[in-house]
């Protein structure tokens, strides 16, 4: 069982208040089994003593982490919003689950909104804005956004972040640093990578918390687009705008889940949702840089049939190796060649040791024989990408984070796409980027740039091959010649090796101390000898425990 390292000890009195309210959610939303696999049980039992309700206890387990994220408030929310992109760890069930967590959040008062504004501007509002408006239009968990008007008369939306936002997600990843670092220790857990997704996930939340990373992306994005008036992103109004403010264009549209105004307005949903997917494979294959949240609320209906993007907090990178690795899958969707579109993302994961091979190829042969033979205009892109992530999860495969997130993003495309057009086929949108894709990997431009990038790497390997073969050489000669080994694995036997030695020795000790009566006795016995002998006990049926739940305690 793991327990508590030193400097979640040392942050324990500073954060002792967060840990119980944490550890509260987890016990009334029915988790005390993962607070006790945690090494957290008497933590748990002091700081709560009372179990879920019977209504709680009823609901499905993905129902109650969605209700716990969403109760531990703005980093329980982030993180099930990240998760929600990780299928291949978590599963479609709960992935599904957590897409329904909302980041609404009860907005500040205005006299603290305004107070921020002036403080970070450092002028009067009335300076700032020709007007203000008090009643918050939307309010999330890390900023709530108002609407303003410039001196000049163009209407803005002014997002500010809640005061005291950041101070209290910096203690929350302090508390889930440690939670994760006990997860890491619990087999059952450690299949899940929770280090790499929490490192994953504490990147895109700071930089989230940053206005100026935000402001960053708009720009990049509207600069894709410079030339396309189709295609909206809001101007920033860098005057107006700070880490913790940020004054943008207000885009006035209906949202594309509002089909029935767009067909009184007159606009054709089918071109609507086919310029969506022409804008989404321009960032994806045009420039590997994309807007990676593309649900309905994100994409507004401008007049004209203009397609208006917002929230950029997240956004898809891609560098000139996974664009390769991209590029490669999407011509095998375009294609609908399920077994190598199988073959490439099982080449792009990251595979535990001992993988089963023959019974990955089994299923993702069983997988792929349901969607080989689909008609183009009845493929179902999201089922197929839905079920090939199913079949790398169970194998315990880890997709890249920047794979498994473009696969949600063609999910919730192909998602949007239908909801404003029930006949939206999200491979036909795509099948004219497939000349493009292919002219673009046979370009001279692409060839030089693959070129030069191998030229660096074997450069790199000329200058280090000598030096690194006459220091291996001088080693062998003097004897010096070291092999390093990773056992992994490992770590728990040897603890439990260590544990089961100690609880030996204190035994033999106390008896010693036991039979010679050492003083202080008490009642004639020794009372260091009784103290040391039960000790070894304790420690004995802790090996023992621990030896029994790993299911080897007999050898088989």
């Amino acid at each position: 069982m793991p327990s508590l390292g030193i400097d979640t000890l040392r942050r324990l009195p500073e954060n002792l208040g967060r840990w119980r309210e944490i550890v509260a959610i987890l016990v009334k939303y029915g988790f005390q089994d993962v607070v006790v696999r945690l090494g957290l049980g008497p933590v748990g039992r002091w700081l709560h003593e009372q179990g879920p309700g019977a209504d709680v206890a009823l609901l499905p387990r993905e129902t109650r982490v969605r209700m716990a994220l969403s109760d531990i408030g703005t980093t329980g929310i982030k993180l099930g919003q990240i998760l929600s992109t990780r299928a291949d760890l978590v599963g479609a069930a709960l992935a599904a689950e957590l897409e329904q967590l909302q980041s609404d959040a009860p907005a500040d008062p205005v006299g603290a909104i305004r107070a921020r504004i002036e403080a970070d501007l450092r002028r009067p509002l009335a300076e700032i804005y020709a007007s203000f408006e008090d009643q918050p239009i939307a309010s999330a968990s890390i900023a709530q956004v108002h609407g303003a008007t410039l001196p000049g008369g163009e209407r803005v939306v002014v997002k500010v972040r809640h005061p005291g936002v950041s101070e209290r997600v910096r203690v929350d990843l302090d508390i889930l640093q440690d939670l994760v670092g006990l997860a890491e220790r619990v087999p059952d857990f450690a299949n899940y990578r929770p280090m790499l997704v929490f490192k994953e996930f504490r990147r895109t939340l700071l930089r989230e918390l940053d206005f100026t990373s935000e402001v960053a992306h708009m720009r990049r994005i509207a600069a894709i687009f410079r030339d396309d008036p189709h295609i909206r992103v809001p101007r920033v109004d860098a005057e107006r705008s700070t880490r913790r403010v940020l004054t943008m264009e207000r885009l006035d549209g209906n949202r594309v889940s509002d089909t029935a105004r767009l067909r009184e307005a007159g606009l054709d949903l089918d071109l609507i949702a086919r310029r969506g997917a022409e804008m989404y494979m321009e960032m994806i294959l045009g420039h590997g840089y994309y807007h990676a949240d593309p649900h309905p609320g994100n994409l507004l209906v401008l007049p004209g049939g203009a397609i208006g993007l917002l929230d950029y907090g997240m956004v898809g990178r891609l560098d000139d190796r996974s664009r390769d690795d991209i590029e490669d899958l999407m011509l095998a969707v375009i294609d609908l060649d399920a077994p190598r579109m199988a073959e490439l993302v099982v080449k792009m994961a990251d595979s535990p040791p001992g993988l089963d091979r023959a019974s990955l190829a089994w299923e993702l042969d069983e997988m792929v024989s349901n969607y080989a033979n689909q008609p183009v205009e009845r493929f179902d892109m999201s089922g197929a990408l839905s079920a090939l992530v199913d079949v790398i999860r169970s194998f315990h495969l880890v997709l890249p984070a920047d794979i498994a997130l473009l696969i949600k993003v063609l999910v919730m495309l192909e998602g949007t796409g239908r909801l404003l057009s029930p006949g939206f086929n999200l491979i036909e949108a795509m099948r004219p980027y497939r000349r493009k894709l292919l002219a673009r990997r046979l370009s001279p431009q692409r060839q030089a740039r693959r070129f030069l990038r191998f030229g660096r790497e074997l450069d790199r390997l000329v200058s280090l091959l000598p030096g690194s073969l006459v220091d291996a050489l001088d080693q062998m000669r003097s004897g010096q010649f070291y092999v390093h080994m990773d056992h992994r694995g490992l770590e728990p036997s040897v603890n439990r090796m260590v544990l089961g030695l100690v609880a030996s020795s204190l035994f033999l000790g106390s008896a010693m101390l036991l039979s010679f009566d050492v003083p202080p006795l008490l009642g004639g016995i020794s009372v260091l000898g009784a103290v040391g002998a039960l000790s070894s006990l304790w420690l004995g049926v802790r090996v023992l425990r621990a030896i029994d739940r790993s299911g080897h305690l007999d050898g088989r």
